[in-house]
């Protein structure tokens, strides 16, 4: 079943956590996420893997939110392309974020380290991408740090580099310092499903 706050003809990829209620609902703020993986220096998800991205600013698209970031971040520009959505709720926040994904292949200019990113390229496992052979040069480069990325991303990424939309939501609590995933529901358009079965 689609969890509350999602929308959509979607059919479930993969679901987990406890078995607690989902979160209520709460106001949404919009936030972009573009992925070329890097580490986080400052802000929400500050010492985590994370792709460039923030906050959607007045007056602005979500798709001009996610080039400006990741002209901001990386000093980069790409040709973006709208690849999924994540709503994430925490029992500590007093509202959502309401996440749109973006993806590229390529980009123009020299990628920079910003006072809020530090840009690193990673290899993927060949799990994610089955029938991708990657690049030569992939094959030097270090593993994607799933164990220092939010505990969600596995679940999506695979979406992402397989380029295949994905739709999912989040639902995360405070230990201490220390979060941890509630419960989570990932799913792909049914549209998405038909095309790559």
């Amino acid at each position: 079943m689609v969890p509350p706050g999602l929308a959509g003809d979607l059919i479930e990829a993969v679901s987990g956590g406890s078995d607690l209620d989902w979160l209520p609902l709460v106001p949404r703020k919009l936030y972009t996420n573009a992925f070329i993986v890097q580490d986080g220096k400052r802000g929400f998800g500050k010492d985590k893997y994370n792709g460039f991205g923030g906050k959607v600013d007045p007056g602005e698209t979500v798709a001009e939110a996610a080039a400006r970031e990741l002209k901001e971040e990386a000093g980069i520009e790409a040709p973006l392309e709208h690849c999924g959505t994540l709503l994430f709720i925490s029992e500590t926040l007093d509202f959502a974020h309401h996440i749109e994904y973006y993806r590229a292949s390529t980009y123009t200019g020299d990628i920079i380290e910003t006072e809020e990113m530090r840009p690193q390229w990673f290899s993927f496992p060949p799990e994610f991408v089955p029938n991708y052979a990657g690049s030569s040069d992939a094959h030097d480069l270090p593993p994607i740090p799933l164990d220092a990325m939010w505990e969600d991303d596995h679940h999506f990424l695979p979406f992402i580099l397989g380029g295949r939309h994905f739709v999912g939501r989040a639902d995360f609590g405070m230990q201490g310092e220390q979060w941890y995933s509630r419960r989570f529901w990932f799913g792909v358009p049914a549209a998405d499903h038909a095309n790559h079965s």
